[in-house]
Parts: structure tokens; C-alpha cells; sequence
């Protein structure tokens, strides 16, 4: 069995040029025959054909030279696989004829600038005192001299008991106090002191307060409480000082 070689695949000029040879042998055809009305039909077949060969020629012109015919307004394709970004279109603004922009001169160099100077602000000075000083606040209230009352409040035959009765009259409390009774003989004593620390002298005793009457709140009072050993008719205190002012309710 004899092998076939394959024939060779005809390109696209090939194949025009093949139909180019082939129209001198028609055109003597139709040319060479007999009668009018060939001749007729002959011309006829003739201008087809030179339309056919020049269709021919300009289509194997163009499959030789296709890059003639491409646009001139078209840029030549990149070379190497570059990609052209087409540039964006240019929109025209509505908004009016552009302005352009101001232009901006240069200042000149007016040397090394100071560092700006801080000035100290004023104090304010309050209102109704010189030169700023603060006001001066006022003197608290002195506290008021003590008052005392004396008075017997169990008579009995031999011996009574008594009280002192120390009053502040002002509103500053006042701490601590000195109370001096002094009574008729040296020979009478004096007992069961409550409120105070009682110390005799001969016929004179001095009271000072204990813990819980060593402040005498403003308005406020304290009261001391003793014994004395003698009958009330004979025995009465003579004088008495608080502070150095005298009790009431004694007879001087």
C-alpha cells in the first residue's frame, strides 16, 4: 500500500493568485466565440472580470500591506507587549473661564526673628484696700466678765449647804475661772465641794474648776456646790469674788 504525502495548506494570496491566472484563459473565451450575441455576452463577462481582478488585486493588497490601510488618527501598536492607557477625557466646568491663580511674590528675609517678649500681667488689686493688701478681718469679741450668785440652800442647825452659780453674759465661751469665798472665823471648814477644787487659807477659800466646769459656754452657767460646818445665822460668807468681781447674795 503506497503512503499518501499530505499537500501543503494554500494561504489566502495563493489562493487570489490562482483565481488571477485563470481569467486571461476566460477572457480569450469569451472573446473567440461566435455570433453577436456572444460578443455581447463576451464584453459583459469581460468588465466582471476586471471588476473581479481589481477587487483581487486590492484584497492582495491589503493581505500584504494591511497596516496602509489602518487610520492615520490610530497610534502604531506598542512594540514589546507595552499597554497605552488611553488619557481621560477633559471635562469642560460650567462654572465660568478659569481664573488662574494669584501670583505669590516671595517675602524677603527680615533676618532672625525675636522670640516674642511676655509682659507680666497686672494682679488685680481688690476694691477699698491700698497696694493690694487683704483686707483686714475683724477682731473676734472679747469674752465677758463672769457673774456670780451665792446662796444657802439647806439651812440646818450646825452646818448648811451652798452653791455659787458662775454665769457668762457674753457669746464667747470662756475657759477657766477663780472663785474666793472668805468667811467670818478661821475655825469653819468647808465640805463635800462638788464642781470644784477647793483650798483654804485661814477664814479664805479659793474654788477652781474641775473637769467638767473649766469652760463656761457663751450664755452658759456652772455651778459649784459645798458644805459648811457652822450655823447659818453665824457662818455666812463675808465676801466672794469671781475673777475679781463680786458675788450677789452676799452681804458684805
Amino acid at each position: 500500500m503506497q503512503a499518501t504525502t499530505p499537500r501543503p495548506r494554500r494561504t489566502r494570496a495563493v489562493v487570489v493568485l490562482d483565481l488571477a491566472a485563470t481569467v486571461p484563459a476566460a477572457v480569450r473565451r469569451a472573446l473567440t466565440g461566435g455570433g453577436g450575441g456572444s460578443r455581447l455576452l463576451g464584453w459583459s463577462v469581460l468588465a466582471v472580470l476586471a471588476v473581479v481582478v481589481a477587487t483581487v488585486l486590492l484584497v492582495a493588497a491589503v493581505l500584504r500591506a494591511p497596516e496602509r490601510l489602518a487610520p492615520a488618527a490610530q497610534d502604531p501598536a506598542p512594540r514589546g507587549g507595552a499597554v497605552i492607557v488611553p488619557e481621560p477625557a477633559r471635562t469642560r466646568s460650567t462654572a465660568g473661564p478659569s481664573v488662574p491663580p494669584p501670583s505669590v511674590s516671595p517675602r524677603p528675609s527680615a533676618g532672625p526673628r525675636r522670640p516674642p517678649t511676655t509682659r507680666p500681667s497686672p494682679t488685680a488689686t481688690p476694691a477699698g484696700t491700698p497696694n493690694g493688701a487683704a483686707p483686714s478681718r475683724p477682731a473676734p469679741p472679747a469674752p465677758a466678765a463672769l457673774d456670780a450668785d451665792f446662796a444657802i440652800e439647806k439651812p440646818q442647825l450646825l452646818n448648811y449647804s451652798a452653791a455659787v452659780t458662775i454665769s457668762n453674759p457674753g457669746p464667747v465661751p470662756v475657759t477657766g475661772w477663780t472663785l474666793v469665798l472668805t468667811l467670818p472665823r478661821d475655825s469653819l471648814g468647808v465640805t463635800h465641794v462638788a464642781g470644784a477644787y477647793a483650798t483654804g487659807s485661814g477664814a479664805t477659800w479659793t474654788f477652781v474648776p474641775d473637769g467638767t466646769t473649766g469652760r463656761v459656754a457663751g450664755q452658759g452657767q456652772v455651778r459649784v456646790t459645798f458644805r459648811v460646818t457652822g450655823p447659818p445665822q453665824t457662818s455666812a460668807p463675808t465676801a466672794c469674788t469671781v475673777d475679781g468681781t463680786a458675788c450677789g447674795g452676799v452681804a458684805g
